[in-house]
């Protein structure tokens, strides 16, 4: 029997998290990592007690305002903000985690990352945020891409026989 390598594990568990997302553009999931033990998750949407974007619309959408410009305007939060913020919460240290994301973290998550002590970032779609990019080349953190159809070209068996 042919098991998923701890990467494609991870990221298929952050595709899974994504599934709560109640953004109306872009479904984002999150996975805190440390030896190999989920610390926390997360997704992208409207902060606990507000009401979802899926009810409320979405303003950004209305101004036509592009993706990856004017994040302020967004009544959601990141699925990798909530994720350190569900592990803030839980008094979990987020210190030398691994990030396993379905997509490329933007700028404010990567501070974010940077700043909770996140050391590699596991992503399967790209974000084009330059910025972003130029702040984890210098802080040293190991960034790797696992394109899609790598991830669902790995067979492996699923609830039971292959």
């Amino acid at each position: 029997m042919n098991r998923p390598d701890w990467d494609t594990y991870f990221l298929l568990i952050a595709k899974v998290v994504s599934s709560r997302s109640t953004c109306i553009r872009r479904k984002v999931g999150a996975v805190l990592v440390k030896d190999h033990q989920i610390l926390s998750t997360g997704y992208n949407g409207a902060p606990k007690g507000i009401i979802h974007c899926e009810e409320a619309g979405c303003l950004r959408e209305k101004l036509s305002i592009p993706s990856g410009e004017r994040h302020e305007i967004c009544r959601g939060s990141h699925a990798e903000i909530n994720a350190i913020a569900q592990a803030a919460y839980a008094g979990v240290s987020t210190a030398g985690c691994w990030l396993y994301c379905t997509h490329e973290p933007c700028v404010y998550c990567t501070k974010a990352l940077l700043n909770c002590g996140c050391s590699r970032i596991v992503f399967i779609n790209p974000y084009p945020d330059q910025i972003a990019r130029e702040m984890i080349a210098q802080s040293g953190v190991e960034i790797i891409c696992i394109p899609e159809d790598k991830l669902l070209n790995e067979t492996f068996s699923i609830g039971g026989k292959t």
